[in-house]
């Protein structure tokens, strides 16, 4: 709860910045118009070297708010992951992420809904070839019965072979399905192509920052 206050605050406080910022870039605008030109009725002249001032503070303040070194963004309604240093993007990539479909278990009372979650987040694993143990839902999807059977619910191969954990069950990993990448498809995990996947796992640790919308 602490972790997403604190979260929303940053996220607010970079948002009156930004705002801020694009407001002295607006009077800029308006008051570096040739002499000829009258400003709104009750508006004070400024000098376009005040408002530079401002706005050169306002741009420090903002890329305070930066994330340092290595970061990923994830676009869900874009299905476009981005690895950025600072505001340089490093690696642009085609993902798949949550398809956003619910799914009632019959005849029961559970329910999922699989969406990707939104806002800040960090690595918090990294595995190589990764095995999936496969949750009721993924059996109750198939119109199967869940098993009760552990071993029936490993599987080696779905996840590809890179997988980074982000918290709650849910992993940026590999895909058998490649041709459905672009599209909102998964069951809330975040797809991604063999390629790129290596290169993005490689460049990460733990503790990378990841910030999906």
């Amino acid at each position: 709860m602490k972790k997403a206050l604190i979260w929303t605050a940053a996220v607010m406080i970079g948002l009156f910045v930004v705002l801020e910022l694009a407001g002295a870039a607006v009077e800029l605008m308006i008051y570096s118009k040739p002499r000829g030109e009258k400003a709104a009725a009750g508006e004070k002249e400024k000098k376009p070297a005040e408002l530079e001032r401002r706005a050169r503070f306002l741009r420090g303040r903002l890329a305070a708010y930066e994330p340092y070194g290595l970061y990923i963004v994830v676009d869900t309604a874009a299905n476009r992951l981005t690895l950025r240093k600072g505001t340089t993007i490093v690696r642009n990539v085609v993902v798949s992420c949550g398809s956003g479909d619910v799914l009632d278990e019959p005849g029961g009372t559970r329910r999922w809904t699989f969406d990707t979650p939104r806002g800040g987040f960090a690595v918090q694993s990294k595995l190589v070839n990764p095995t999936w143990i496969k949750p009721d839902w993924a059996f109750i999807e198939e119109g199967e019965k869940p098993p009760a059977d552990y071993n029936s619910r490993i599987d080696n191969d779905t996840l590809g072979d890179f997988a980074l954990g982000f918290g709650d069950g849910f992993f940026i990993h590999g895909t058998l399905y490649t041709r459905l990448l672009g599209r909102n498809v998964t069951h809330g995990c975040i797809r991604v192509g063999d390629k790129d996947l290596k290169a993005v796992f490689e460049s990460v640790g733990l503790g990378t920052r990841i910030y999906i919308y």
